[in-house]
């Protein structure tokens, strides 16, 4: 039999395999899987017949078989920010290495998307669900939807406690601590927080973070220095319109995330206003492009990469000892941030 010739336009399956042989779909299946119980000579023919005749692993069959579809499923609020592309990397990587796949859903931030991942993902017989919640969520009841099917869920970056999962995060209220603490150093008094939606919590935990520093310093809380926005592309201009034209008297911007942190700045600059001279900024998440803008934005580091390795060394241990009878206690892994000093917020040299 010519086994390089690949005369098969579909993909097929063990029981094709097994019939093209003359052997079980049992051994197809052993030698398929590298089994010890299968001779090398016959392992080489069946991998190669496989390989020729275009079989694809079909993973939900699988899981129908033994339980197990050697899949994680990862929900994320938005795909076009760097660091989700990097806490899927580093998912990814080790997810891959211990031969598990990965199949990502984006929300775009809304619940009704939320949900029908999550159902979506269920359907598919994944081994478990790792979501960061989206920023419009405030319902968590299709997160039941999970537990029921007595797979782990983990939580990443927005996480609740109120779910009940275990959880992967930053300790963002530190990272907003340490960022306005630099401005303070930084000689600021007059700290702007532009911040997010605070029913979402890494927005809650920023805002406490930056309070604590203030009041830390002994400076004055100022209503008016504080700003709540969606923490997206232009999110900054309300706010530094209202700063400017009532005359507030400001000289530092903690912001919630890069992007509005890159607004004001470009906001500020547009208006004559010298960064970091007159008003020095930090933002958060330390996205890619935090290098390229003038002057370089300075930012906290959440470290993505490790977050998403976190993420998936979670899950391949409680994936590998969850017991559908036995209540599994609840982790929480909470990672330390880092400032990243660059030059819009350096003042002293």
């Amino acid at each position: 039999m010519d086994f390089q010739t690949n005369k098969y336009e579909k993909p097929v399956g063990i029981k094709e395999i097994a019939e093209a042989l003359g052997i079980t779909a049992s051994t197809v299946s052993r030698a398929l899987n590298d089994s010890p119980r299968i001779s090398e000579q016959t392992r080489m023919k069946v991998q190669a017949l496989a390989k020729s005749m275009n079989y694809r692993h079909n993973a939900m069959a699988a899981g129908l078989r033994t339980g197990k579809s050697n899949i994680l499923g990862v929900i994320i609020p938005i795909a076009n920010r760097s660091f989700f592309a990097s806490v899927i990397a580093g998912i990814e990587r080790m997810a891959n290495q211990a031969k598990y796949n990965v199949i990502i859903c984006q929300t775009n931030e809304d619940i009704t998307r939320e949900r029908e991942a999550i159902e979506a993902l269920l359907r598919t017989r994944v081994d478990g669900i790792a979501v960061s919640v989206s920023a419009n969520t405030i319902d968590f009841s299709h997160f039941e939807l999970v537990k029921n099917a007595e797979i782990p869920l983990i939580l990443f970056d927005r996480t609740y406690d109120a779910i009940g999962a275990h959880q992967v995060l930053i300790d963002d209220r530190l990272g907003a601590k340490k960022a306005t603490e630099h401005l303070i150093q930084q000689g600021c008094r007059k700290i702007v927080h532009l911040g997010g939606k605070q029913h979402v919590s890494i927005y809650q935990a920023r805002l406490k973070g930056y309070l604590d520093s203030l009041q830390e310093a002994g400076i004055g809380i100022e209503e008016n220095l504080i700003f709540y926005t969606d923490a997206k592309e232009n999110s900054a201009s309300q706010a530094i319109n209202t700063l400017v034209e009532k005359g507030i008297d400001f000289d530092g911007i903690f912001a919630v995330s890069d992007y509005t942190a890159i607004d004001a700045m470009k906001l500020l600059q547009a208006r004559g206003v010298k960064v970091p001279e007159e008003v020095a900024i930090i933002g958060f998440a330390d996205e890619s492009f935090t290098r390229w803008v003038t002057p370089s934005l300075s930012s906290v580091n959440q470290h993505p990469e490790g977050m998403g390795n976190a993420v998936a060394n979670l899950f391949l241990s409680l994936v590998q000892g969850y017991s559908k009878s036995e209540a599994t206690a609840l982790d929480k892994i909470v990672l330390v941030p880092e400032i990243v000093i660059r030059g819009s917020s350096l003042r002293k040299v």
